[in-house]
């Protein structure tokens, strides 16, 4: 099976065209884990669509199947034109979170950043969360997968790998959240740490960006129709939501290598 390793500010993947096999789950976690296999934080198969210009499914580190990322499908814009599946740079993607619209900007006839219409951001009304005895407020958005969004006075101080496991496994999400913890550092500027359902601590989360930042205009910490730079670890996106929630994400996609492994 030949992959190729791609990265969204270090949100890596393996990419694969073609129909995604039986043993998906056994698969993804082998040549995701970081010293047997291949190293990522899961796989993102590739394949024509009936509906769109192509579909992607994509496979956590940990087996489970994902229903959006943002990171991985700006990957899968570059994947497909600089390839050759395709001489469009405006593309549909389907998703299990609905169709997706990529513009893609090159540079030297490759694809540099992406511009992905994430479609609407539902909040709901602050919430509180106990664990272990303690009091956790947290803002729940939907991006087509489900975020819990922490704002913290220090990032570097915020329990990432203690408290983000425990909330993206308590019984208020049955089938798992991805947990942001963020800083307000300005009105147009955030600094978030993620830890992703499935996946664990990830160097960016896309729709956890998204996510961040539909939490921060409910708070009144930034505004609708400006831009957001949302500093993650891996680098910065930028994120623009409107009035009526619609979410517009740029930014880049690299390919790290290209691999072969016999299955």
């Amino acid at each position: 099976m030949k992959f190729t390793k791609m990265h969204g500010l270090g949100n890596d993947y393996l990419y694969v065209y073609g129909e995604v096999p039986s043993d998906i789950a056994e698969l993804s976690t082998r040549l995701s884990e970081r010293h047997f296999g291949a190293g990522s934080d899961g796989m993102i198969y590739i394949s024509p669509s009936d509906v769109a210009d192509f579909k992607m499914r994509i496979f956590n580190a940990d087996g489970s199947e994902a229903m959006m990322c943002g990171n991985g499908i700006r990957c899968v814009g570059k994947y497909v034109y600089d390839k050759g599946y395709t001489d469009k740079t405006n593309l549909k993607i389907e998703t299990l979170s609905g169709i997706k619209y990529l513009d893609l900007h090159l540079s030297g006839g490759v694809v540099k950043t992406v511009t992905v219409n994430m479609g609407i951001a539902v909040p709901e009304k602050e919430n509180i969360l106990y664990v272990d005895n303690t009091e956790i407020h947290y803002i729940p958005v939907s991006v087509g997968n489900p975020h819990a969004v922490i704002f913290v006075d220090d990032i570097e101080k915020a329990p990432l790998t203690t408290l983000g496991p425990k909330i993206e496994h308590h019984s208020a999400f049955p089938g798992g959240v991805n947990v942001e913890f963020v800083q307000v550092l300005s009105d147009k500027e955030l600094r978030m740490r993620v830890w992703e359902r499935g996946s664990g601590v990830t160097m960016a989360c896309g729709t956890g960006a998204c996510a961040s930042t539909m939490a921060a205009i409910e708070k009144k910490f930034c505004d609708y129709d400006t831009p957001i730079s949302v500093h993650l670890d891996g680098g910065t996106l930028k994120i623009q939501i409107a009035s009526d929630h619609t979410v517009i994400m740029t930014g880049p996609a690299e390919i790290i290598y290209e691999g072969e492994t016999t299955i």
